[in-house]
């Protein structure tokens, strides 16, 4: 993760964030139902990031860049890492640079990402941020997902569609839709916030040479979910019975399968998944805690023993790395996709920990300590700086 210092930013107040609403009326009202434009909702968030700091971090190793162009109408689509030498020839309009979790990159960038968390962190995905010049964007389009887009440098229009005609241009490199029908825009500036519902179709142009933070958030598949518990009953399912039949009778039809024999079986089935319940709802809370595929944890390169461990949390405190994963559900903690079952007397820290994703070295129990040793060990823990 980058060590460089970043300009720090005054987050404000969390209903200034949600234009003078609390989270209950933004839920009630917003969430999942129309976007939401607030003017001046993160003033200085300019600063965060500055242009060249961007263009690094797309040749950064840990990084995931995407780069957008539109040549005489026709798009193209590029995945990093990109050198300097490869973002210097760019012409002076019509991309965008996109580079995804820099929240892993930058600690000014987590701390903005944290500040969202009254939505529940086992949604929350990432924050991509973009660069355009003038012309820029990633044409017209709709995400699966809520999103909110706030402005930094410059100045960018939003047009924005409730459309039902999601159609999409035949073998485009993105998924751009084929008739685009904008019915509001407006023109955004540094600090301004637009929170955008699943599937309302949207198209951002820079007007100016513009970066635009995506705080995005996780929406699994119904068949990824699917997928996920049935990997996990491959592994797990313990289903000893064998099919029986002791009333089989004699039939004129051999061929046929015998309706007694279907019925038997899907019973039997079914009734071995019905005691899966909490099995599915474990499997799931794992899956919710994997890290992206892309991050990688590296442990210190001398792990401390857990005295000299213990005496540098209780002065320092220690935070989650910030490509770990926390989550709780009533007695399980799951994270980074393994789940644990902590005595009473952890429960409190863990939680606290999963709940602020950093502790004050005056907040961890003893009992804790031996457990963040080995998370610090694992390279899921970081010392607080």
């Amino acid at each position: 993760m980058s060590k460089t210092q970043t300009s720090p930013l005054e987050l404000p107040p969390l209903k200034r964030l949600l234009g003078g609403l609390t989270p209950r009326a933004f839920f009630r009202d917003y969430w999942q139902k129309k976007p939401l434009l607030v003017k001046n909702a993160l003033p200085g968030v300019e600063k965060l990031i500055s242009p060249e700091r961007l263009r690094a971090f797309a040749d950064h190793e840990d990084g995931e860049s995407r780069l957008v162009q539109r040549r005489r109408g026709h798009w193209s689509l590029d995945f990093g890492p990109f050198s300097k030498a490869d973002l210097a020839d760019l012409p002076n309009k019509d991309w965008a640079l996109l580079v995804q979790g820099v929240n892993l990159l930058d600690p000014g960038a987590d701390r903005l990402l944290n500040h969202f968390n009254f939505v529940p962190y086992a949604r929350l995905d990432d924050l991509m941020i973009s660069l355009a010049p003038p012309g820029g964007g990633v044409g017209p389009h709709f995400d699966p997902y809520d999103v909110f887009l706030i402005q930094g440098i410059g100045r960018r229009r939003w047009e924005i569609s409730t459309q039902k005609d999601q159609s999409l241009i035949p073998n485009a490199p993105l998924r751009i839709l084929a008739d685009f029908q904008p019915e509001q825009s407006w023109e955004v500036e540094p600090g301004d916030l637009l929170y955008l519902p699943p599937h309302c179709a949207h198209n951002g142009v820079a007007l100016s040479e513009c970066m635009t933070l995506s705080v995005g958030f996780r929406s699994p598949s119904d068949q990824e979910m699917t997928i996920q518990f049935l990997n996990h009953l491959i592994d797990s399912i313990d289903a000893p019975g064998h099919y029986n039949d002791p009333d089989l009778t004699s039939t004129r039809h051999p061929g046929q399968i015998p309706d007694a024999m279907l019925n038997n079986i899907a019973h039997r089935v079914a009734r071995t998944l019905a005691h899966s319940d909490g099995d599915l709802k474990a499997s799931i809370s794992r899956y919710l805690s994997e890290p992206k595929p892309n991050i990688f944890f590296t442990p210190p390169a001398r792990c401390p023993s857990l005295i000299a461990f213990m005496q540098k949390t209780a002065r320092q405190g220690v935070r989650l790395h910030p490509g770990s994963r926390l989550l709780w559900h009533k007695k399980d903690l799951f994270i980074n996709g393994e789940q644990i079952r902590p005595c009473p007397a952890e429960y409190p820290t863990l939680v606290a920990l999963a709940d602020h994703r950093s502790l004050a070295g005056d907040a961890i129990t003893g009992t804790t300590m031996p457990r963040l040793h080995d998370w610090f060990c694992a390279g899921w823990l970081e010392y607080l700086s």
